[in-house]
């Protein structure tokens, strides 16, 4: 069955920087766009970014754009969520996905951004 394990998360001062990953099975991962979405406490999913199945094509939404990039390792059937300059508004749980809605996801990863 499917299966999209996310980790890495933690907590992280204001301007430092964070990798997360995203270990999937059960599917012909290098053949799927792939996504990251976040959601914050008491807020909408937000969607974060998405990345095409050769790695070259990726898009990011306005928050984050500039600060974080998404890579993929195709051979390990793992995406990454690279986070820099992180800002206490980035706190949330983070969940790949396999859908732009984010509705089919993993169980999320925390990421906290705090000093």
């Amino acid at each position: 069955q499917v299966q999209l394990v996310e980790s890495g998360g933690g907590l992280v001062q204001p301007g430092g920087s964070l990798r997360l990953s995203c270990v999937v099975s059960g599917f012909t991962f290098s053949t799927w766009w792939m996504y990251w979405v976040r959601q914050a406490p008491g807020k909408d999913l937000e969607w974060v970014g998405g990345i095409g199945p050769s790695g070259e094509d990726k898009y990011y939404g306005a928050s984050v754009k500039g600060r974080f990039t998404i890579s993929r390792d195709n051979t390990e059937n793992t995406l990454y969520l690279h986070m820099t300059n992180v800002r206490p508004e980035d706190t949330a749980l983070y969940f790949c996905a396999r859908d732009h809605a984010g509705t089919d996801r993993g169980q999320g990863t925390q990421v906290t951004v705090s000093s």
